[in-house]
């Protein structure tokens, strides 16, 4: 019987509810690859995973059955061509869209009010998809305006992870979100976070705005659990 690791492994800590152990492990292997590696030991993999080797061995063999890994010359692992194979056909059926929008009703529907999901276009930033509040009193941004890139939440998250200087812009990426009130429009609040994607480039800005009179506590945590859930939908770790 295998023994039971005192530090929980990857895939213990983010087992999947009702799933399978062994595949939630050999999931965590293929996890640990990171962009610029070209092949991992199994060491490595052990130490990335916090897996032992031995069982690091046994879920390869599997997954080099499957053709997602194969083994180099020197003994060590790399991805399979049944992973190139899987990525074409994902990028062939991807939208943003269907991954944005319903991420971004949802949020409206909790909070009430407006969320924008906007994208850099040279120095200044467009704003690609827009679920309106219910309420009247509301910033009227439609899907295409452009904006300023260097006022708003959005546009300040959007120069923040691209690489900006200054204290404002050092704070948006040490705390990873910005609230800002009258940045753009007097009166306004908006609240925005980055969305990364699988390869871990800048997606977009997600923005909630919201008039300051019904500005509450609670927005700020909702608009970055909902930009947490599209990381996640995008493969961003």
């Amino acid at each position: 019987m295998p023994r039971k690791s005192a530090t929980p492994s990857i895939a213990d800590e983010q087992a999947a509810p009702g799933g399978a152990a062994a595949v939630d492990r050999a999931i965590s292997l293929l996890a640990a690859f990171r962009s610029g590696d070209r092949s991992l030991s199994v060491t490595e993999l052990a130490e990335r995973s916090r897996l032992y080797k031995s069982t690091v061995l046994r879920l390869m063999a599997s997954l080099e059955h499957g053709r997602l890994v194969r083994r180099t010359e020197d003994g060590r692992w790399a991805l399979g061509a049944e992973v190139a194979r899987l990525g074409a056909l994902y990028a062939e059926a991807f939208s943003l869209e269907d991954v944005v929008l319903p991420v971004m009703r949802e949020l409206v529907a909790r909070t009430q009010e407006s969320v924008a999901f906007h994208v850099r276009q040279g120095d200044q930033r467009l704003c690609l998809y827009r679920v309106d509040s219910p309420h009247s009193l509301r910033d009227h941004i439609r899907a295409g305006d452009l904006l300023p890139l260097d006022r708003g939440a959005g546009g300040r998250v959007l120069k923040a992870f691209s690489g900006a200087r200054g204290r404002l812009y050092e704070q948006i990426r040490r705390e990873g979100y910005v609230q800002l009130a009258g940045d753009r429009v007097p009166g306004l609040v908006g609240i925005s976070a980055p969305v990364w994607d699988a390869a871990g480039d800048l997606a977009g800005a997600l923005t909630l705005t919201v008039p300051e009179s019904r500005l509450q506590p609670r927005l700020a945590g909702d608009l970055r659990t909902a930009a947490g859930l599209l990381n996640r939908r995008l493969g961003s770790r």
